[in-house]
């Protein structure tokens, strides 16, 4: 580690939303640098203006301070190293650019975009280097008659490149096998490739964390770094996060698989703490038994010997079992006002009653767009499978049912104070005075009330959320069944 401040950076391009990947890079970069006491930066990569998508900016913003990844440093709160957005340094980028030309390590070229691209077979395999021996006279001609070019690097075309990366160690590739890339485009617009290595430089970045996408691109760094005389922040490359296809093979985490974006995570009902503490699993270890941290937690154990090579993959089904986990935690009124936004197709009756209906939600949903589903029995409520109120268990038949059924309609409906506590008290003193088992009593009503097996409470909270006249119905309803069967 180096013996200066660490600092890292978090670097998006306004093209959209904040994709699972993007999120993880920006959490492992801050958990990293508040892991060493260091400073977390924010950084625009603005220059593709060709996939600006306009409010992007405001959606990193957000998704940010939504996940608690507090940067130290930006566009918005500035700081000793800005601009933070990379369009508003496009001179820094030109006056680099130049120095690299003049020092033999970057060269005009004015050559169209597609006339002398190198082919094997039908695909590009690259630029020819048309340009990379001009004289200085044709270049001096070219300039004066204003003739659009862009300037490349001038990579070494024998020899080799060699970094170490913090994943997967050292690291040596072949000069021949590299391409002479644009830094400055045409519109005066730097590369990606470029501006990063520039800005990292200025802005004493000592840590870099990317996807490992970029190793191939990091020889290309590694080349600029050496023509400027600067010492390479170090780097470790992610491994990427796959996704489950239909057919149960696995790539690259994709729309299709369903919701990536940290935003659409939100809506569909997970909470913030478990997106981020799941996220920061994937592709990382913690090296202990446990899966559930805090963000406190995670910046004090995280260090770089815990990312892993290997791929993760993104399961929802995980995702869902560590959402309820916190969701459990929750205190009882932020679970009543969290779910109750869920709630909104819910029919009044239920709603009226959210108080009572989010306590008995809280340990029985993951996700919080489990709600209505989970109560849909309640409002859609049709002619269930009587065979239902058969168990064997607890000795109930079709048979036994009738009587039960008629015998509560009639000491259900003398309850004058329709509560949940005097429907249970009705129920087992009924149970009571027949010598019967409360799960012999209970199962038919419970079946008949909602015609299902499972229900977020026991029988006597879904009677009182229904309500007197809805319950006594329902048990008539079904009574009427069996007697018609």
């Amino acid at each position: 580690m180096n013996d200066k401040a660490i600092r890292t950076r978090f670097a998006p391009s306004p093209t959209g939303y904040m994709h699972i990947g993007n999120l993880r890079t920006a959490l492992y970069c801050y958990l990293f640098a508040k892991h060493c006491n260091g400073k977390f930066i924010l950084r625009i990569e603005d220059t593709d203006q060709k996939r600006y998508v306009e409010g992007a900016t405001d959606v990193i913003y957000s998704t940010l301070k939504k996940s608690k990844l507090f940067h130290d440093e930006g566009p918005d709160i500035g700081g000793n190293y800005g601009p933070y957005v990379q369009t508003e340094r496009m001179e820094i980028y030109k006056k680099y650019a130049l120095e690299l030309v003049e020092k033999g390590f970057a060269y005009y070229c004015f050559c169209d975009k597609s006339s002398h691209e190198e082919k094997e077979g039908e695909a590009s395999i690259g630029y020819d280097r048309h340009c990379r021996n001009l004289s200085a006279e044709e270049i001096e001609n070219n300039l004066k008659l204003n003739k659009p070019y862009v300037i490349r690097q001038k990579v070494p075309l024998d020899g080799t490149t060699s970094f170490y990366d913090e994943v997967y160690g050292e690291i040596t590739v072949e000069n021949s096998t590299l391409d002479d890339q644009v830094l400055l485009k045409s519109d005066g617009l730097p590369t990606y490739n470029f501006a990063n290595v520039i800005d990292d430089h200025l802005m004493n970045i000592t840590h870099i964390l990317r996807g490992k996408e970029y190793i191939s691109s990091t020889p290309k760094y590694q080349l600029l770094y050496n023509a400027f005389g600067w010492e390479p922040p170090k780097t470790a490359h992610l491994s990427t996060i796959m996704g489950k296809n239909a057919d149960g093979s696995v790539s690259k985490l994709s729309k299709r698989h369903g919701s990536v974006s940290f935003e659409q995570l939100i809506k569909d009902g997970y909470l913030v703490e478990a997106v981020i503490n799941y996220i920061t699993l994937l592709g990382w270890s913690p090296r202990q038994e446990r899966e559930i941290f805090s963000l406190e937690e995670l910046i004090e154990i995280f260090d770089l010997e815990g990312l892993v090579k290997t791929n993760a993959i993104f399961s929802y089904e995980k995702l869902a079992w560590m959402n309820g986990e916190y969701i459990k935690k929750l205190a009882p009124s932020e679970f009543e006002k969290i779910s109750y936004d869920y709630a909104t197709n819910l029919p009044s009756f239920i709603k009226d009653k959210w108080t009572y209906v989010a306590k008995l939600l809280q340990n029985r949903i993951n996700v919080f767009t489990e709600v209505e589903d989970k109560l849909k029995f309640l409002y859609n409520y049709g002619e269930f499978d009587l065979e239902l109120l058969i168990n064997k268990k607890n000795k109930t038949t079709i048979e036994s049912s009738i009587q039960v059924l008629k015998d509560s309609i009639d000491y259900l409906g003398s309850i004058n104070d329709w509560t949940d506590s005097n429907i249970n008290e009705a129920i087992t003193q009924y149970s009571n005075q027949l010598n019967l088992k409360l799960g012999f009593v209970m199962w038919p009503l419970r079946i008949a009330v909602t015609g299902e097996v499972v229900t977020p409470g026991g029988c006597g909270e879904m009677m009182y959320i229904l309500g007197k006249e809805e319950t006594l119905s329902r048990l008539q309803q079904t009574l009427n069944r069996i007697e018609n069967k």
